[in-house]
């Protein structure tokens, strides 16, 4: 009697399965179409961004190697073309080797370039502050200290491993300024950060102690 029951019951849950798969053959066709379409979409996405980036290693590799003064313009085209790919490995890498080589006189049009890398770029949070405290630089001797400051704000009010970097470039400033009292208060921020840079730690203490004391 439990047999029958148990074979009943079994015939019972496959006649539901059949059903169902009746009833809904449509719905399950079509989601297995979609499935299938987003699988390959996927994988000739991967496929496209990895050739990509081969494209643009090349690029970049041919580019450097063949540079010389006779050919400093068709390398400076393809290395802004490089940085306005917005690739987060050789567009950086594209902008340093011009500021190396000082292939751009033009600060504004550089500026512009560290913009594309800052604003638009996908890059991690440490190499895009990287490239903040590396701008700062590249105008810390041109700018006015608004300018300087809203450059660097980004690092200093944060807990950025550059953030050190950036007040002492700060505190720099202020001492080529000869506004000793504004560079000492950078300097004594370096002094109470609690992961500051070693070297800038140093550095700050040695210019606090030997130039600032009272």
């Amino acid at each position: 009697m439990e047999e029958d029951i148990s074979i009943i019951n079994s015939n019972t849950r496959n006649e539901k399965v059949r059903n169902f798969f009746i009833n809904n053959k449509n719905k399950i066709i079509s989601t297995a179409i979609v499935l299938v379409v987003v699988l390959i979409g996927a994988y000739g996405f991967d496929n496209y961004k990895t050739n990509k980036k081969k494209d643009i290693s090349n690029k970049f590799n041919l580019t450097t190697l063949a540079f010389s003064e006779n050919v400093k313009g068709s390398t400076v085209q393809k290395l802004v073309e490089i940085i306005n790919e917005q690739d987060p490995t050789y567009s950086p890498l594209s902008l340093y080797f011009i500021i190396d080589n000082k292939l751009i006189s033009n600060q504004s049009e550089i500026n512009g370039y560290f913009d594309i890398l800052i604003e638009k770029t996908s890059l991690d949070r440490e190499i895009k502050n990287l490239i903040i405290y590396k701008k700062a630089l590249f105008n810390a001797d041109q700018s006015q200290e608004s300018d300087l400051l809203n450059i660097l704000n980004p690092l200093i009010n944060s807990d950025s491993v550059w953030k050190s970097h950036a007040l002492y470039l700060m505190a720099e400033y202020f001492y080529s300024k000869d506004q000793k009292q504004k560079s000492k208060e950078f300097f004594n921020q370096i002094i109470s950060l609690e992961n500051s840079n070693s070297d800038i730690w140093s550095q700050a203490e040695k210019r606090l102690n030997r130039d600032l004391s009272e």
